[in-house]
């Protein structure tokens, strides 16, 4: 019909764009059948509330992007604010108050190094004062002396922001084992000695301890980066009474290998007297930072069996020492190694679980190892030895293994040795006076007077 209207082309023309249209407005149709599924109109009402309801959707997400920029907006006045604010910590700069107030004291490279003046005497003043001060024994029971332990760290936060949070659960460690065993404690925050910095910055402090405390008959030092995980552990004081050095090591390997790691400086006894202030004078002059250090630490690479090259360290100059100076120092030094005074982590940790099912607290050896040195891991600096995870996971062990003994006094013990959150392991009761502490633990100082009478 079309065609006998307008002619063939025209008609042809005219179906297309009917066509088109059919498609057309079938899409729109779809569109919209789509677009009320989507956005929540579609409950099939007038076409003036579908309106309203999609103007509503589209409101919403107008709202939604309004309300991230202005969340954005509040997230960077946030950060600007605690970058500003005085009270918050967050953007305080640390290093204002960390400053050193004066430069320090240049030193004559010249003049030779020494602790403080030459005493000779130290014995006779020292008896002098206990016989003074009967108040203050040396000896707290025949067999058991005063102990004084000393451990510390730098006095500025340590470089990455986990180390202070396991300096704390060392000392925490530390703290737990001295309270149980009647043995005072000193923490040390403060570097008496510039000079002596870094591996040496013990020697000072022991040195200024021991004249300062008289009473005290041994001075037990120990690394902030060793802990204690055999708390019901007493140290053998008997076995020690003709020795005034203690320290965890071979014979063999020091005095006939001359071997670098033939002992550990990390944990050790020093009996007060003459003789320590004297081989303290005889250790610290290789101590000294700087030119003298580094010539010191090129002989103990050459002296000392399979020693790396680095400047002079404490526990080489010891084994240097005494393999120099057997008949001056031999007789009255003591190289334990029955039990673990000092213990690798790296043998240890990974072996908790089969000493907690096969043994028991008490021994102090490999069965169940008084302490646990993670020497390497350096949990205070940039970088340490080993991986930073690995470090962190087995020192988390290592505490937990030792905080279960001190928990389970009190009815509770960690989820495992890798979990910080405890669970309860005994019933409370009517009458918690009746429980029994099998290890002697919860009461030491009942059963210090009980040892002693």
């Amino acid at each position: 019909m079309l065609n006998r209207f307008f002619g063939p082309r025209r008609a042809a023309q005219i179906q297309r764009a009917i066509r088109n249209g059919k498609i057309t407005l079938l899409c729109l149709v779809m569109t919209v059948v789509v677009l009320r599924g989507m956005i929540g109109a579609g409950h099939f009402g007038t076409p003036e509330q579908d309106l309203g309801l999609i103007q509503s959707h589209l409101g919403n997400n107008r709202r939604v992007l309004e309300e991230v920029k202005q969340s954005s907006s509040e997230g960077g006045a946030a950060e600007k604010e605690a970058q500003t604010n005085p009270n918050s910590y967050e953007g305080f700069d640390i290093n204002k108050i960390l400053a050193d107030e004066e430069p320090e004291e240049e030193k004559d490279p010249n003049k030779p190094y020494s602790l403080g003046p030459t005493i000779s005497d130290w014995d006779e003043q020292r008896a002098k004062w206990l016989k003074e001060n009967p108040h203050f024994p040396n000896f707290i029971r025949p067999n058991k002396p005063r102990v004084l332990l000393v451990t510390g760290s730098s006095p500025k936060p340590c470089e990455n922001p986990v180390g202070d949070h396991y300096l704390l659960k060392s000392i925490k460690n530390k703290i737990d084992y001295c309270r149980l065993h009647g043995i005072e404690i000193f923490y040390n925050l403060a570097l008496l000695d510039a000079e002596m910095a870094g591996f040496w910055a013990k020697l000072p402090l022991i040195r200024k301890l021991l004249l300062s405390h008289p009473e005290v008959e041994f001075l037990w030092w120990m690394d902030s980066d060793a802990m204690f995980t055999d708390m019901a552990f007493e140290l053998p004081w008997e076995r020690y009474k003709d020795y005034n050095l203690v320290m965890h090591g071979w014979n063999e390997m020091v005095y006939d290998q001359k071997n670098w790691i033939g002992l550990n400086t990390g944990s050790f006894l020093l009996r007060n007297g003459q003789w320590a202030l004297d081989i303290l004078d005889a250790w610290a002059p290789m101590g000294p930072k700087g030119k003298i250090r580094e010539e010191a630490g090129k002989i103990l690479t050459r002296e000392l069996k399979d020693r790396p090259v680095f400047e002079a360290d404490d526990q080489s100059a010891m084994v240097y020492l005494l393999a120099t100076q057997k008949d001056k120092w031999g007789d009255k030094v003591y190289l334990e190694s029955a039990y673990y005074l000092h213990g690798y982590w790296g043998i240890l940790v990974d072996r908790y679980e089969e000493m907690i099912e096969n043994y028991h607290p008490g021994l102090g050896d490999h069965r169940w190892p008084l302490v646990t040195h993670f020497v390497g891991c350096k949990p205070c600096g940039k970088f340490g030895d080993y991986p930073v995870e690995r470090c962190l996971k087995q020192m988390d062990r290592a505490f937990n293994f030792g905080d279960n003994q001190i928990l389970q006094m009190y009815g509770f013990t960690h989820n495992s040795l890798a979990s910080r959150r405890v669970k309860r392991i005994r019933n409370e009761t009517r009458n918690p006076l009746e429980f029994k502490d099998e290890l002697g633990l919860l009461h030491p100082a009942f059963k210090a007077a009980n040892l002693s009478s």
